[in-house]
């Protein structure tokens, strides 16, 4: 009992003010999945697969777990561009993400279109919308005693309940071979339509601003810094940034920071169509969190020809 009022605590430090399924997802390689934050990202990097999986905490019985994958294609390849972050007007994707914390499981799938229209001849303008569907899962036999006593969900211990979100994501991004700037809202209808048990408040408005800066300082070296902020009324702000070194196109080395909360170091490995990242995160002392480290693993695979440039 005592182990998992930690994991508790914890949780509700890391991810929510007032309900557990108000949680934020953290996802230190957050510059490898851009569309999945902002939907006019979609298709950026071209025609894409991506696999993700974080182990927060680990070696923490009831840790949060995180799986993501995701599909974007984009249609100027299909007809033979050879860049899709420059050319071509149109791109589609698909992601899913499971989250899985304490009692909580959630599933979030959502289906994004980017249009984009050239302003220069390496640079593009771009508006994206997605449809965010959400089911969450609560397990009334794996409520901590604190979250029993809670008149919201208390009442489903010793059972099951589900509730459905649909909502809608929209962005907006300025995107160069050599840099972004980039503008989402997340839960644009903050989850008026919805279905099955209400045990979590209405969705807050999430805004998400990304950007940043990769390029080549040698034939044999390159570098590129991206940052994130988050902001949503219920939670603290989150900010993060990294900073990757790219060797010879074929490693990278980097490192990365969740302002108040964490430090990562990063390791990938580039091949022609397929780059493979790894992240070691250490909470920091001072945020109060599980002392345990978080792995991440990423894959990501080019659908149309070589991968082209420094990786993001």
């Amino acid at each position: 009992m005592k182990k998992s009022i930690i994991i508790f605590i914890g949780i509700v430090l890391v991810t929510t003010t007032d309900i557990l399924a108000q949680s934020r997802k953290y996802i230190s390689q957050f510059s490898h999945l851009q569309g999945y934050f902002n939907p006019a990202l979609t298709g950026y990097e071209g025609s894409m697969l991506r696999g993700f999986v974080r182990n927060q905490w680990a070696g923490w019985e009831g840790a949060p777990m995180t799986y993501f994958a995701s599909g974007e294609l984009d249609f100027g390849q299909l007809s033979g561009e050879a860049y899709g972050d420059v050319l071509g007007k149109n791109a589609a994707g698909f992601s899913i993400l499971h989250d899985q914390y304490g009692a909580f499981a959630e599933t979030e799938m959502v289906v994004s279109y980017a249009s984009r229209i050239q302003v220069g001849k390496q640079s593009n303008l771009r508006l994206g919308a997605g449809i965010n569907y959400r089911t969450v899962r609560l397990d009334g036999n794996n409520l901590t005693t604190e979250q029993a006593d809670d008149p919201v969900v208390g009442q489903y211990v010793g059972s099951f309940s589900d509730m459905n979100v649909l909502d809608f994501n929209l962005g907006m991004a300025l995107t160069h071979t050599n840099y972004y700037v980039s503008y989402a809202v997340h839960h644009v209808s903050r989850g008026v339509i919805s279905s099955g048990d209400v045990f979590m408040e209405r969705m807050p408005l999430v805004g998400v601003f990304q950007a940043g800066y990769r390029d080549r300082l040698s034939e044999s070296l390159g570098i590129a810094a991206n940052f994130m902020y988050r902001n949503q009324t219920d939670l603290p702000d989150n900010v993060e940034l990294n900073v990757k070194l790219i060797l010879v196109e074929k490693i990278w080395l980097g490192g990365g920071h969740r302002i108040d909360y964490a430090n990562n170091f990063q390791f990938g490995i580039l091949l022609d169509r397929m780059r493979i990242g790894y992240i070691y995160e250490l909470p920091m002392q001072r945020s109060y969190l599980i002392p345990n480290v978080t792995h991440e693993f990423m894959l990501s695979y080019s659908l149309f020809g070589d991968r082209k440039g420094i990786i993001w």
